[in-house]
């Protein structure tokens, strides 16, 4: 699994330095090894791959991000938190809920509100072409 970016960089063009190529691994590897709510910003991007390469710049980080999103490989969020989240483009669509206290992510999909956003477009003359939900919360306390 850890290779899915840099294929996609392959196929699509995008030239790989040794830096770069770190970079994507560790990008690649995020959710398996931080879990699947894992959505580094380039901050927290950075600190990893400087620990594996500590020559790697944090400007060289950026301009990494920036071309994967310019590709197509990597997805930005904005989550109202600040700092630019990113993730790799799936196949498969996900919603996000997100908690504003601790800023933990968690991917969802729920087919109840798939139906309701496609009826809501249908509604108002529309076909739904594609959505982005993003749901704010913070956790119950479980004794309320």
């Amino acid at each position: 699994m850890s290779d899915i970016i840099e294929k996609k960089c392959l196929v699509k063009g995008v030239k790989l330095t040794d830096q770069r190529r770190i970079i994507v691994k560790v990008l690649s590897e995020s959710k398996e090894t931080y879990g699947e709510s894992d959505h580094p910003d380039v901050d927290e991007l950075y600190n990893r791959v400087s620990k594996i390469d500590p020559k790697i710049s944090i400007a060289t980080v950026y301009r990494t991000v920036k071309i994967l999103e310019e590709a197509g490989i990597l997805i930005k969020h904005d989550f109202k938190a600040g700092k630019a989240r990113y993730e790799q483009i799936q196949e498969s669509h996900h919603d996000h809920l997100i908690d504003v206290k601790t800023g933990e992510i968690i991917e969802f999909v729920d087919e109840e509100i798939e139906i309701l956003q496609k009826k809501v477009a249908e509604k108002y003359g529309y076909k739904l072409v594609d959505h982005k939900l993003e749901l704010y919360g913070v956790k119950k306390d479980p004794k309320k």
